[in-house]
């Protein structure tokens, strides 16, 4: 896992490659979960069984946000941002879902720095977050996560 503890540590890996996040498997008792939480019971999301026999997909398949929710949990094991008095969750940007993700696969986030600006103290860092499907060629998402860092002086 990489630690940054100051904006010249975030700065040193503007346009790299961070790391990924280890494999999440995303199963039926998450999807539904998710769904009872944001009161979107979608058949393809939830009905198991219309979902294979009617379904494109064949089975059921993960929310969008539910995999969008999954970036705080999967960053947190790619890099510890340290010596922060506040982080905020700004923004997010660009994202594009290529692939739908079905129930029971695995899931892996990768990221990388974009931009690193110190805008009078508060560090703000754009980090390009792509969703990986594990055997599959193309990821479930690609986009801009928008995070605001106060560091402590």
């Amino acid at each position: 896992m990489l630690i940054i503890n100051n904006y010249e540590d975030y700065k040193s890996y503007e346009g790299k490659e961070l790391g990924v996040s280890s494999w999440h498997l995303i199963d039926q008792q998450q999807i539904n979960k998710f769904a009872d939480a944001t009161l979107d019971h979608q058949w393809i999301h939830t009905d198991e069984e219309r979902a294979q026999k009617e379904g494109p997909f064949k089975s059921t398949i993960a929310h969008g946000y539910l995999t969008l929710s999954l970036i705080p949990y999967l960053w947190k094991q790619i890099a510890e941002v340290r010596n922060v008095k506040m982080e905020i969750n700004y923004g997010i940007e660009n994202f594009k879902f290529g692939v739908a993700v079905t129930v029971n696969s695995e899931v892996q986030l990768s990221a990388k720095v974009k931009t690193v600006l110190n805008l009078r103290g508060t560090v703000k860092v754009i980090i390009q977050a792509t969703l990986n499907i594990k055997d599959s060629a193309k990821p479930a998402y690609v986009g801009d996560v928008i995070f605001l860092y106060h560091f402590n002086d």
